[in-house]
């Protein structure tokens, strides 16, 4: 269990000598008890909202089940008083898999009386498709909590809900704008909610991203950026035996040009480009008129795509067979998360945080993995964004294998409800 909560008696021991420590501890002591006992207060509340969730199919696909669950959480958005609006993608990014339509996504604003504008994000699409729920529902077995899409990202929706009502129960209103977003086509790269993303997160004092938090507790800063390459070469086709003078083989201008494009990669900057699927030819004895290829590339910083697509374009007008046609185009499916000054500042104010609980929790400020929302959330942010922010976790996009702790419910309803309260009081460091 690597979430084990202070014992209640532990706790209240604990606050009672920091009280007695002088008056800047004893200025702390009570708003940590009181968070503390709301945020136990909201557990099987939000272990409810989990099931409730998961009950609802909403594969990336499923245009329909997104549109009920979307229906779901702008209803419990509303009754914690938000204004909300389920928007739909109109400015969708067509990348080489977007399906025609794509979810929608659920947007609340919460008003408050001070200044800084906070936004929370989680995603609430999965990679499951229809008709998987009714073999694998939402249970509970010991501290795990297992349901479809749970830990990648129902729980991170479920987690934002019970945050804010947590606050509300506290009477917490020192923030200006409290903005919840939650997206449904995630889990196909957002091409319908990143540039509403990006756009909201520009505006924001801190932005606050509820994936998983890690097995062992951690805060994520950096992720991979995903790219990908898709060649293409036009020639003609000709019989390979009787005339293939007659022909421009497009598999030998492809061969040609993954050779001269392999070089590409610096595994020492993070930057990777794999040729990984080929297709040519359609018969044996036909001259190849067409072939195309694709390449997964990865990187750390955002100018790295960039380059990489600038020296994609210049190497392919070196051909072999001059009257060969080749494209080749380059799509950013997300950016990375680049680790900043203010968002290491905010993280390591997160760690302290958990230390008031006697728990460890690391900062990942190196990519080491594929990329989520919070890196459009950072493409024009003004401050900090943190990845993670969820529950510990297990078997994201695994079939009956998909759960989360439940004993990283209160610690991570804390975390959050700290992170937000800090930050709009000025008490968490932003530089």
């Amino acid at each position: 269990m690597p979430f084990p909560l202070p014992r209640p008696l532990v706790l209240r021991a604990a606050l009672a000598l920091a009280f007695l420590g002088g008056a800047s501890c004893a200025a702390l002591a009570a708003p940590v008890a009181a968070v503390h006992d709301a945020a136990e207060q909201q557990k099987q509340a939000m272990l409810d909202t989990m099931r409730d969730l998961v009950n609802i199919e909403s594969g990336s696909r499923d245009v329909e089940g997104v549109e009920r669950i979307a229906a779901l959480i702008g209803e419990r958005l509303k009754a914690l008083g938000g204004k909300v609006e389920i928007l739909q993608a109109t400015d969708i990014s067509r990348l080489d898999d977007t399906p025609e339509r794509v979810g929608p996504m659920v947007h609340a604003e919460f008003k408050g009386s001070g200044q800084k504008k906070i936004m929370l994000i989680a995603h609430m699409d999965t990679v499951y498709r229809n008709g998987m729920l009714k073999d694998q529902p939402f249970r509970i077995d010991g501290d795990r909590a297992y349901g479809l899409g749970i830990a990648d990202d129902k729980h991170g929706v479920a987690l934002i809900l019970h945050t804010v009502a947590l606050l509300q129960k506290l009477d917490f209103k020192d923030y200006g704008t409290l903005t919840v977003l939650i997206n449904g086509d995630e889990e196909i790269s957002s091409p319908g909610a990143r540039a509403t993303i990006t756009r909201l997160g520009a505006d924001q004092d801190a932005v606050f991203s509820f994936e998983g938090g890690g097995a062992e507790g951690r805060l994520t800063l950096a992720t991979s950026g995903i790219g990908a390459a898709y060649l293409t070469v036009q020639g003609k086709t000709s019989h390979a035996g009787a005339r293939p003078e007659g022909g421009v083989n497009a598999l030998t201008e492809l061969s040609h040009q993954i050779l001269q494009l392999k070089d590409l990669s610096k595994p020492e900057e993070g930057l990777k480009l794999n040729w990984t699927v080929a297709q040519a030819g359609t018969n044996r004895n036909v001259i190849p008129g067409q072939a195309t290829a694709q390449a997964d590339a990865r990187a750390l910083k955002v100018s790295d795509f960039d380059a990489l697509e600038r020296t994609l374009q210049e190497r392919i007008q070196k051909k072999l067979l001059p009257e060969a046609k080749v494209s080749v185009k380059f799509e950013v499916r997300r950016p990375p998360l680049e680790a900043t000054p203010a968002s290491r500042a905010l993280a390591n104010h997160g760690v302290a945080i958990y230390q008031e609980l006697g728990l460890p929790m690391k900062v990942i400020d190196r990519a080491s993995g594929g990329g989520t929302d919070a890196a459009f959330a950072a493409l024009k942010a003004r401050g900090p964004v943190i990845e993670g922010m969820g529950l510990s976790g297990f078997g994201a996009h695994s079939n009956d294998a998909e759960y989360i702790q439940i004993p990283s419910i209160v610690p991570r309803l804390y975390l959050a409800a700290r992170m937000i309260m800090d930050v709009s009081q000025d008490k968490a460091p932003m530089k």
